[in-house]
């Protein structure tokens, strides 16, 4: 039997493949607006981030200052933009460093199976036993406070997470009958890994990887609030928060970057949704 679908339930269904809801938009064009700051922050802001004008202290938002000025006199939301770099640069390495290499423990495991499997999975298991910020501490302390120390940390945790779940993909689709049927048909095993196996197995690794981009936004700016990042004057977001408790009496120091952290995680986390779905 053959189905003939008219011209307008063609486009209906072509509208409903690719229609995004408003709220997706925004988190991408938010996102957008982050990395924008992050690449070029000189197209956004004329001030210098480092030097102020001490006449011009803890001045509120204005026209002039969108954010407000902090204690020295320097402008907020300039600071807020020159610091999106290092923010989002090493939630990014901390991403990068576990799903390479949680990527590839995974694989391994789920693949080969046998007491490769076991032995990877209990090393998993022991490194997700650690609380992760207790776990990124440690490392900071043993590498030094710097940022760069403090997003390793993090993507070492990253680890354990990403290797579970490459892992269970890895398994799923080792089990399916594509994958069997091309084993009875000579295939090779790095044949069969590399072009059956990998490729569908990290479909679900894309939304995880986004939804840990934002949560080593926030683990990375409470290092950096701790005091386990990069010293003043650097405009890291959890320093920026960190200075601004000081000064709770213009509560705009506080309040500015905090809201562009939650702004940028909340973002991260709906795109991280809206793939899951359309998975």
């Amino acid at each position: 039997m053959t189905y003939v679908l008219s011209a307008t339930q063609t486009s209906s269904r072509l509208g409903a493949v690719i229609r995004i809801p408003p709220g997706v938009i925004l988190a991408f064009a938010i996102i957008a607006l982050v990395i924008g700051w992050s690449i070029a922050p000189g197209l956004f802001t004329g001030f210098d981030p480092a030097v102020g004008v001490p006449a011009q202290k803890l001045l509120g938002p204005s026209l002039d200052h969108w954010f407000g000025t902090d204690h020295l006199g320097r402008d907020l939301y300039a600071r807020v933009v020159h610091g999106t770099a290092s923010s989002v640069s090493s939630a990014f390495i901390a991403v990068a460093i576990g799903l390479f290499a949680g990527g590839l423990i995974g694989l391994a495991a789920g693949f080969l199976g046998g007491w490769t499997d076991i032995v990877l999975a209990r090393l998993v298991d022991i490194l997700l036993a650690i609380p992760r910020f207790l776990l990124a501490v440690i490392i900071v302390t043993a590498l030094g406070f710097h940022t760069l120390n403090a997003a390793v940390a993090t993507g070492i945790w990253e680890v354990a997470v990403f290797a579970r779940v490459m892992r269970a993909e890895v398994i799923k689709t080792r089990q399916a009958t594509f994958v069997e049927a091309a084993f009875l048909a000579g295939g090779s095993r790095w044949h069969i890994l590399l072009r059956h196996v990998l490729p569908n197995a990290s479909r679900s690794v894309l939304p995880l990887a986004v939804l840990h981009f934002g949560l080593s936004i926030l683990v990375i700016a409470g290092l950096a609030f701790l005091g386990y990042g990069d010293p003043p004057p650097a405009s890291d977001w959890g320093l920026l928060i960190a200075t601004g408790k000081n000064y709770l009496k213009w509560p705009w120091l506080v309040y500015a970057p905090a809201l562009v952290t939650i702004a940028t995680v909340l973002s991260v986390n709906r795109i991280s949704r809206w793939l899951r779905k359309t998975d």
